[in-house]
């Protein structure tokens, strides 16, 4: 079999894997260079996105920027289309310049993001940061990509993409615990602390050398004497993106994004205000709760020892990942990328039917579990999927293209997300409602401040927060938006399975075609 086949330079081939240690030994230096590189990055961005919506719906007097779910919205929608959009274009960039300028650049840039968030705590101020943290994320991510293809074979890709994956979430997993017991001291120490871990990556610089560095510098020698002619930039990156096999991928996998971004952007928000997680401290620790310091920081608890915070229990998803994705890798190095894919999509979307079914703490614990084991199947597979059929010359660009579905998808729910929770399931829209419903004058209810309607309802009525939560669950529809982005990730499902069998066709047709 050839090793281009009739697609424009595209390489769909299937190549059968190492064994999961001889792929682990074959990984080389640069490799796990870049893996610490990632790693820290995922610290720094995780500890600020995990606790974004946490953030933005805190009250003014608790250090919050005291805003409604739909600004929040505005916020993460306009993060988001900047993160993923960018790298389709600085993808290319990185293929020219370098990996280890663009990287150095990109550290800088979130340098800066991290410290206006931290100097700026208003609605302005944290929507600048998060452009800048976008901007610096989306330069990082090709660099850093295109350095792992070029330091992989195909024939360990697998394995690579998945420890490459586990790195991300050991930083995923770490970020959201600096969160949570950096903003119990006060919101702007978060950002700080992450702006000094972010800064790490300089040391890791110093020791860096660019794979296929020499090859770079020849190609753009020839460039420079015209013995090669190179297209604009945009121009190559949109002749790329006019293939059908890279135009029905980013159709198909959109939907996915949706449904994925959920998780991370109003998750933590629906366990905040609907999910009492004492009830997981008391039946591991009784119901005094730990004062084991090592405990509450692994856990994720509050200062108390008495409840596990929302990035806590979302943290749950990092650690699965930290711990098994090297095992769901080597198991699903053997099927076909794309049917790995789908078992993946339909694990998170029944995942999110449990979430809208219940709020009982230990449910939630099982929903993100599921959803975890669906990630791993989905989300080391898509980098392996587009390195594989890049073009030579075009990894990092390509790599850049996987950014584009998760823009679209994103970027869609970065804004509907929230709106759709704000709409079905917001406590503190219930609670202005209730506090109308038991008395109080609507101009009195219009002038509490933003993030404050249920500590006000508690004082109100009399009642405890537990009773007030429990009730206003019962009253209300709240697992309908968890319904209605489930549904929307079910769309994205039946795309994938089509999408896999129209690949297997093309694959046959290219063998036929280079038999005769």
């Amino acid at each position: 079999m050839g090793n281009q086949n009739s697609h424009s330079g595209n390489d769909l081939r299937e190549v059968k894997q190492l064994g999961m240690w001889a792929s682990i030994a074959s990984l080389s230096y640069v490799f796990w260079l870049v893996g610490g590189m990632e790693l820290v990055e995922r610290i720094a961005y995780y500890g600020v996105k995990a606790s974004a919506g946490l953030y933005a719906k805190d009250p003014v007097s608790e250090g919050g920027l005291g805003i409604s779910l739909s600004d929040y919205g505005i916020i993460i929608s306009t993060w988001a289309i900047m993160q993923t959009f960018i790298p389709v274009f600085t993808g290319g960039i990185s293929d020219r310049v370098g990996y280890k300028e663009t990287i150095f650049a990109s550290t800088l840039i979130k340098i800066s993001g991290y410290l206006v968030m931290a100097f700026f705590p208003s609605f302005w101020g944290f929507l600048a940061g998060a452009m800048l943290l976008a901007a610096g994320t989306g330069i990082f991510k090709p660099g850093i990509q295109g350095t792992l293809v070029l330091s992989t074979h195909r024939n360990n890709t697998t394995m690579a993409w998945g420890i490459f994956y586990q790195v991300v979430n050991i930083g995923g997993f770490l970020g959201p615990l600096v969160a949570v017991h950096m903003r119990q001291l006060s919101w702007d120490n978060v950002f700080y602390a992450c702006a000094a871990i972010i800064s790490l990556n300089f040391l890791f610089l110093l020791t860096y050398k660019e794979p296929g560095k020499e090859e770079r510098l020849a190609r753009n020698a020839k460039v420079k004497s015209g013995e090669i002619q190179q297209e604009a930039l945009w121009k190559d990156a949109w002749h790329e993106l006019k293939k059908p096999v890279v135009i029905y991928y980013m159709l198909v996998f959109s939907g996915f994004w949706f449904l994925f971004n959920s998780l991370f952007d109003v998750l933590p928000i629906h366990i905040s205000e609907w999910v009492d997680t004492s009830v997981i401290v008391t039946t591991l620790f009784g119901p005094e709760g730990t004062s084991n310091g090592i405990l509450q920081f692994w856990l994720g608890l509050d200062n108390e020892g008495t409840k596990v915070m929302p990035e806590g229990m979302l943290n749950l998803n990092a650690g699965l990942i930290m711990t098994t994705c090297f095992l769901v890798a080597a198991l699903t190095a053997k099927y076909r990328i794309t049917t790995a894919m789908l078992a993946g999509a339909l694990c998170c979307i029944a995942a999110f039917m449990i979430i809208g079914a219940t709020n009982a703490a230990w449910m939630m614990v099982a929903a993100i579990a599921l959803f975890s084991l669906g990630e791993m199947m989905i989300s080391p597979k898509k980098n392996e999927f587009m390195g594989n059929i890049a073009p030579e010359g075009k990894k990092a660009m390509y790599l850049g293209f996987v950014m584009l579905p998760q823009g679209i998808g994103w970027g869609l729910e970065g804004y509907f997300g929230p709106k759709l929770y704000e709409m079905y399931a917001s406590k503190e829209m219930f609670s202005r409602e209730l506090l109308i419903e038991r008395g109080m004058p609507a101009t009195e209810v219009a002038n509490i401040p933003q993030g404050e309607a249920f500590t006000t309802l508690v004082s109100y009525t009399g009642e405890t927060a537990q009773q007030l939560t429990q009730y206003l669950y019962s009253i209300h529809d709240i697992g309908m938006a968890w319904y209605i982005i489930g549904a929307i990730g079910s769309i994205s499902a039946v795309g994938i399975y089509i999408y896999g069998k129209w690949l297997l066709t093309l694959q046959r047709q290219d063998m036929q075609t280079q038999a005769v």
